[in-house]
């Protein structure tokens, strides 16, 4: 006979083995025994599992979830209503408390007696909503530290109410910088004042949440970090969130925050943008001060932000980003050779999207350019070299001083970066430059339109081959912002074959940051 430590509360009598199922199924949620917890699930593709976040549709998917999940849940059942529905299914509803602070939740299941015993066919968790109203839930690979607020605002403004999640690689003051790497933060000291771009967002109103993680120096686009985890990605259960911006992009994605403040060298605003379905901004080089900030590659970062839809970003870019603005495109730019490196079904969905806003009015028409496929690969070769160089010359002694301090893809991109002579890198300078030049000359008076990554978010437990062969094509195309200096915008309005979620991305001439957030408005408003 079953023993519970909780109130049962049913006005029929409660099936047989029916509590016994769900005690197993506490049992084993407490313990993370994900193999007992998958087979307490109904297999099949119309097991259906949803929380604040994400719907799972199938038991793959709920699996895939359970798989990746980096915060493993402590509360503890209060008390369980049942309300049978015959003799084979019942409806369960238990209110949840967090020992460690009181938060209380509610969890929803619809079970069903199959041959093998009893199984879940729906749920529906509801989070904590006491530490909800406080503050995020804080799972380490999205934060390394959170405040109620962290940071207050300092003034009132265009921002006021706007929570901000800052990636780990801005001073702010009375924090060290962690950079994404555990040897590094040990040796850092407390800032002494706040980057301008965090001290600007506080005078008009916004308030810091919290310091959320970043790729070990910014040097990845995957979103994993071998130190604290990877970041969620609810858009995509069981797929990367993408980088290097993985915190600010999953504190936004989960609402935690309004905005996500990051960095964007060859992507990192505008690929988890693309994976998690949110609007990314990568700014005109050197619109917004770097002052303040860990750098990569000085020739091409850039300071950024994402939020759920293009208003905030909007707002953000007002006060970041005053008076920068060039006109409404006249042209769309279309580079053909590049798409190539996108996968056919998100080539396809950028094409067919990109004619339906000419068609609307939203573009203006579309001009293909010749850019042949060597010069892609050639600027692409000059891009990485570049930041290579200045990677390695920004970290290189300090992690010559501290081997084995990287985890292992990162400690890679440094070893080649290492290999990197002046004189490659003066070559790659002018290749950069003839880029620059091009690209300057096919943003005149037009946008740019092509998609923000090679595809949708892999699954996390995809190989190594298939993460880098993503990374790969997205930088092709990511480059080329980075190569023109320009300013880029990352919409959520592609979609894979199977669903997933993937960016349009808009790169305007260097300068039209605001006019390129209109567009983006407008575009965001016809899809809605």
């Amino acid at each position: 006979m079953i023993t519970v430590t909780y109130p049962v509360v049913s006005p029929a009598p409660v099936p047989d083995g029916l509590l016994a199922a769900f005690e197993a199924y506490e049992t084993a949620l407490l313990a993370n025994d994900v193999t007992t917890l998958d087979a307490l699930f109904a297999p099949g593709p119309d097991t259906v599992r949803g929380d604040g976040t994400a719907l799972l549709v199938g038991h793959d998917a709920i699996t895939r979830f359970r798989t990746a999940r980096t915060v493993i849940p402590t509360r503890r059942v209060a008390e369980l209503h049942v309300r049978p529905l015959g003799e084979d299914a019942a409806l369960l509803m238990a209110s949840t408390v967090e020992p460690s602070n009181g938060a209380t939740g509610l969890q929803t299941q619809l079970w069903q007696r199959f041959p093998d015993g009893w199984k879940v066919t729906a749920a529906h968790v509801s989070l904590p909503t006491k530490q909800a109203a406080a503050q995020p839930v804080v799972d380490p690979a999205v934060w390394r530290v959170v405040g109620t607020p962290l940071v207050p605002p300092t003034g009132s403004g265009l921002l006021d109410g706007v929570t901000v999640a800052v990636k780990d690689l801005f001073a702010v003051a009375g924090q060290p910088i962690g950079a994404g790497n555990p040897t590094w933060l040990a040796e850092q000291q407390a800032q002494p004042a706040t980057a301008p771009a965090v001290a600007a967002l506080l005078a008009a109103g916004a308030e810091i949440t919290g310091i959320a993680r970043t790729d070990e120096f910014a040097y990845s686009l995957a979103g994993q970090n071998a130190h604290y985890g990877s970041a969620p990605n609810p858009a995509v259960p069981g797929g990367i969130g993408g980088g290097s911006t993985s915190g600010p992009a999953a504190a936004v994605a989960l609402d935690h925050v309004v905005v996500g403040l990051g960095t964007d060298t060859a992507g990192s605003i505008r690929v988890p943008a693309s994976y998690q379905g949110l609007v990314g901004i990568r700014t005109t080089h050197d619109a917004v001060p770097r002052d303040g900030l860990v750098p990569l590659a000085p020739s091409f970062d850039t300071v950024g932000w994402l939020a759920r839809t293009t208003g905030p970003v909007q707002r953000v870019a007002e006060v970041l980003l005053p008076g920068a603005t060039g006109g409404a495109p006249k042209r769309t730019a279309v580079l053909p050779t590049a798409e190539g490196h996108a996968s056919p079904d998100v080539a396809t969905a950028c094409t067919d999207r990109r004619a339906a806003l000419v068609a609307d009015g939203l573009l203006p028409a579309a001009e293909p350019a010749d850019l042949a496929p060597e010069t892609v690969e050639t600027w692409f070769a000059a891009f990485r070299t570049l930041q290579a160089f200045e990677a390695w010359a920004a970290h290189g002694e300090w992690i010559t001083a501290h081997p084995g301090a990287l985890g292992a893809d990162v400690a890679a991109r440094f070893a080649a970066a290492a290999e990197v002579t002046p004189t490659q890198a003066d070559d790659a300078r002018g290749t950069v430059a003839e880029a620059r030049t091009w690209l300057r000359e096919l943003l005149a008076d037009a946008v740019l339109v092509l998609p923000s990554s090679a595809g949708g978010a892999p699954a996390r437990d995809a190989s190594a081959e298939t993460i880098e062969a993503e990374r790969a094509g997205t930088l092709r195309m990511s480059c080329l912002a980075g190569l023109a200096g320009a300013p880029a915008v990352s919409l959520p309005v592609l979609r894979t074959a199977d669903g997933r979620p993937a960016g349009l991305c808009l790169v305007g001439a260097p300068g039209t940051d605001l006019d390129l957030l209109n567009l983006a408005h407008a575009i965001e408003g016809s899809t809605a």
